[in-house]
């Protein structure tokens, strides 16, 4: 069965989340790892060749930046949305955790 991985980083910022966007996000992960490719906009979005975002609506607009890996689900970065583009160091950032992994 394929596995949803979060990397370190990235359970230490989910567990920086209030109360409210800490189960956003989880519900989110869970909806991400049961549907997996077959989940569309306006929860996930392909935003390069590797890199898919999650999006998690609420008070704190998150986002976490995944990927796939043998069927796997890796999530390596993510963080608080406050604008209405991805910054661009976020989506690099993610490219370089992506870029890692031992694909």
């Amino acid at each position: 069965m394929p596995d949803l991985i979060v990397r370190p980083k990235v359970l230490v910022f989910i567990n920086t989340l209030e109360g409210e966007a800490y189960s956003k996000v989880l519900r989110m992960l869970t909806l991400l790892y049961t549907y997996r490719y077959e989940l569309r906009e306006p929860y996930t979005k392909k935003l390069t060749k590797n890199i898919y975002e999650l999006r998690v609506r609420g008070k704190q607009e998150v986002r976490l930046f995944y990927g796939y890996s043998n069927n796997d689900i890796i999530v390596v970065s993510g963080f608080i949305k406050k604008s209405q583009k991805i910054p661009q160091v976020e989506l690099d950032r993610a490219e370089r955790e992506y870029a890692t992994l031992d694909i």
